[in-house]
């Protein structure tokens, strides 16, 4: 377990956010097994409204429940869909409409899950649920040194979670757990299969934060109405149209309908630049056309998760998307709140609005948002 920290039995409780997934669950059998007097909270961060037949919340809430019936331990739940839509839901719909790809589930983690959660639990006025700590099924591992929190990639580099965190800091660090910082999902199901876990074999969620997943255009359309624009190529001629720049992300290659063209070749086209003044979608031909690849990036709202930021210039690692490979960089110059970053090799589709994450080793530094490219 990802537990560094020396505990006293009247600091050992806990309260687990548990998701009804089965990471979480986990999360908190661990925690059990170690002793800890645990906890459980549900959150409910999304009013459902039915309109699209998708409701997600009554099957996350009964598993929660059948898990918490078989550790044994205590589920309550709170509903902060307030919070989620004022910080986190009502941001993302402003980035989209600015033409930018924002990424709910960092938002998220750090005004709900580590900020409004933390708080009701750590600062919360009912003694049945105020408690030092909270736990996450996060794959992330925290390390003390020289008193202050790293935060590490979880062992597991198929499921490391630490780019979602990037945004933490030490005060929050220093009252959360990870208990699956150490492990690989195999071991996570595995254990959760012995505990009898109803979860074990429970497929993992994708799609938005807490809103679950569900058709993306469809689902947008219902917040930003579709604006039919024209396509077209470097050079502006005109190869089509779309339904709305904002449904769209630089790199993307699927829906764009204007394959087979005559006077083009038959590489595949993908999405280089979106005009939201003009309503305007570019694109170009193949993977690797210059267009879209970038050697600098300057992101805005840049945070260092131990507080002290690195002084220019810095080597580091950093990645501009959570898949993506750690890349050599160089900070190049750094104010308070932002930066600029020159790559050693050209990155492809780097997406304003996405967060750029840095790292030395496996630790991570903190991070910013993509603001511009060249």
């Amino acid at each position: 377990m990802s537990i560094t920290r020396e505990q006293t039995q009247s600091t050992k409780r806990v309260v687990v956010a548990l998701s009804g997934g089965v990471d979480s669950s986990v999360a908190a059998l661990l925690l059990k097994q170690e002793g800890y007097n645990v906890e459980c909270l549900y959150m409910k961060n999304w009013e459902e409204d039915d309109t699209d037949g998708y409701c997600a919340d009554e099957a996350e809430v009964e598993d929660a429940m059948r898990v918490s019936d078989t550790l044994g331990v205590p589920l309550n739940t709170v509903n902060l869909s307030t919070t989620y839509w004022d910080k986190v839901f009502s941001v993302f719909l402003d980035e989209y409409a600015a033409g930018r790809t924002p990424n709910p589930d960092i938002l998220c983690n750090q005004e709900v899950k580590f900020r409004a959660f933390a708080d009701h639990v750590t600062q919360g006025t009912s003694a049945a649920l105020v408690a030092p700590f909270i736990a996450t099924g996060h794959y992330a591992q925290l390390t003390l040194r020289n008193d202050r929190y790293l935060l590490r990639k979880g062992r597991d580099s198929s499921k490391d979670q630490s780019y979602f965190l990037h945004t933490l800091d030490q005060g929050q660090l220093a009252r959360t757990l990870f208990p699956l910082g150490d492990l690989h999902k195999s071991d996570v199901r595995r254990r959760a299969n012995e505990a009898g876990l109803p979860t074990h074999d429970k497929k993992d969620s994708t799609g938005i934060c807490f809103v679950g997943e569900r058709p993306f255009r469809s689902f947008l359309q219902r917040y930003l109405p579709s604006q039919t624009g024209e396509i077209q190529d470097l050079k502006g001629r005109i190869l089509g149209t779309h339904s709305g720049v904002f449904y769209y992300t630089l790199g993307q290659r699927q829906g764009l309908g204007i394959g087979g063209r005559k006077d083009a070749t038959d590489l595949p086209w993908y999405v280089v630049d979106k005009n939201i003044e003009t309503n305007t979608l570019t694109v170009v031909q193949g993977h690797h056309h210059p267009a879209l690849l970038s050697s600098r990036v300057d992101a805005v709202k840049v945070h260092w998760i131990s507080g002290v930021a690195p002084t220019p210039p810095y080597q580091c690692m950093a990645k501009t998307r959570y898949r993506q490979a750690d890349q050599p960089c160089t900070i190049t110059s750094l104010t308070e709140t932002a930066c600029t970053v020159s790559f050693d090799q050209p990155q492809r589709a780097v997406t304003p609005g996405q967060s750029m994450v840095f790292y030395h080793g496996d630790v991570c530094l903190g991070g910013g948002i993509i603001d511009r490219t060249s």
